[in-house]
């Protein structure tokens, strides 16, 4: 009969093979993150699962969670549950739904897009809606379309300050729409993740593959609307200006 050999590790070589500090490796285990090791007299002894662990908190904060969040998911994984499922339910409630790219222009760049349209008050704007930081060379842009969209729109003879306002208030009925969403998916699907600690793995991956199916339904939803909206708008507005002339 062959006998399983279990490594254990020192405090340093503990470190060592998870590839932090043991000033970290401390750290997490005085914030409860690390299990407990064996003692044998004065010494800590740590094993596989506690390199494993180590490595499962370096990979989560790597996909942006906090310390805080995962010592939540831990404890709930003590307590019973998947840690796996509900990794994967909170990865798939907040994973970014927008894929923009980021765009930098130089100022020389802004001036030929704008003129003398780029002016401070327009560019506090600007930063007051989220859409640019300003660097010492130019500025960064969240989304390479909405501003391919603004210099279009200015080209076309709309003076920026007017798109800026509209881009305000289209940002606001946006939020509104999405907060619709939320809502919706919110108190009609997730109302389990009031008893989150008593979700099944099983649960947590039927909810996670709901939201996977309910993100691009949601902006199926949302783009169908706005066209439908704009096909009403665009009628009266054309049956308004009959009206005048007739």
């Amino acid at each position: 009969m062959e006998i399983e050999e279990h490594r254990e590790y020192r405090v340093e070589e503990l470190a060592e093979a998870a590839g932090i500090s043991t000033r970290t490796l401390r750290f997490y285990r005085e914030r409860k993150l690390l299990q407990p090791p064996r003692r044998e007299g004065r010494i800590a002894w740590y094993g596989e699962r506690h390199l494993t662990r180590l490595r499962m908190i370096g990979e989560l904060l790597e996909r942006g969670h906090t310390l805080g969040g995962i010592t939540e998911l831990i404890g709930a994984g003590e307590n019973g549950q998947d840690v796996a499922g509900l990794i994967g339910l909170k990865a798939a409630i907040t994973a970014p739904w927008s894929d923009e790219t980021p765009v930098h222009l130089s100022w020389a760049e802004l001036e030929t897009a704008f003129g003398d349209q780029l002016t401070d008050r327009n560019t506090a704007e600007s930063i007051d809606q989220g859409y640019i930081t300003v660097e010492e060379d130019g500025i960064t842009h969240v989304s390479r379309r909405l501003m391919d969209a603004t210099t279009a729109l200015v080209a076309e003879g709309i003076p920026l300050g007017a798109v800026l306002s509209a881009s305000r208030k289209a940002q606001e009925y946006a939020d509104s729409v999405a907060e619709v969403f939320t809502s919706l998916i919110r108190d009609q699907l997730l109302g389990a993740l009031e008893r989150a600690e008593e979700l099944t793995p099983s649960e947590a991956a039927r909810l996670t593959e709901q939201v996977h199916r309910l993100r691009p339904l949601a902006r199926t939803v949302a783009d169908a609307q706005f066209t439908l909206a704009m096909d009403r708008r665009v009628a009266a507005e054309y049956r308004a200006v009959l009206e005048q002339h007739l």
